[in-house]
């Protein structure tokens, strides 16, 4: 087996695991690889951040890695903004205002607010789903 850094026309890096490189080129060449993310077929091999460190230096970040970690934050904070506009904003009131829409007695409605895990447990015990996201700290530049 050998492994391959993958990449989609979007910029979107994988891994794909082939028998040989001849397998690999089999599968490109029939679309049969695609990108997990975008499920883009025009896929080719790029090289990897693999290495082995000979001193204590940190390593320099690569310019993908900075991209991807440029594009997830862009990913959290649209994320962030989705919630925060489409969400009615219930704070420490989120089990209260969740277990009324459950039983009717509020209309349904987006809601986000922080709950206690022993509330999580009562919203789980009463077949409410809800899921949580970690939202990114807001900065001046969100205000």
């Amino acid at each position: 087996m050998i492994a391959f850094d993958l990449q989609c026309t979007n910029d979107h890096t994988f891994e794909g695991w082939f028998e040989d490189n001849r397998a690999y080129e089999n599968q490109k060449k029939k679309g049969m690889i695609t990108c997990p993310v975008c499920n883009d077929t025009q896929v080719t091999k790029v090289l990897s951040s693999f290495a082995i460190r000979s001193s204590g230096k940190p390593p320099v970040p690569h310019d993908r890695y900075a991209r991807q970690m440029r594009a997830v934050e862009e990913a959290s904070q649209q994320i962030a903004a989705y919630v925060e506009k489409n969400f009615d904003n219930v704070g420490a009131d989120f089990t209260k205002e969740a277990l009324k829409i459950h039983y009717g007695v509020t209309e349904p409605r987006n809601i986000r607010g922080v709950s206690t895990e022993k509330e999580e447990k009562t919203l789980k015990s009463e077949g409410i789903e809800f899921f949580k996201i970690p939202l990114p700290a807001r900065t001046d530049r969100d205000s």
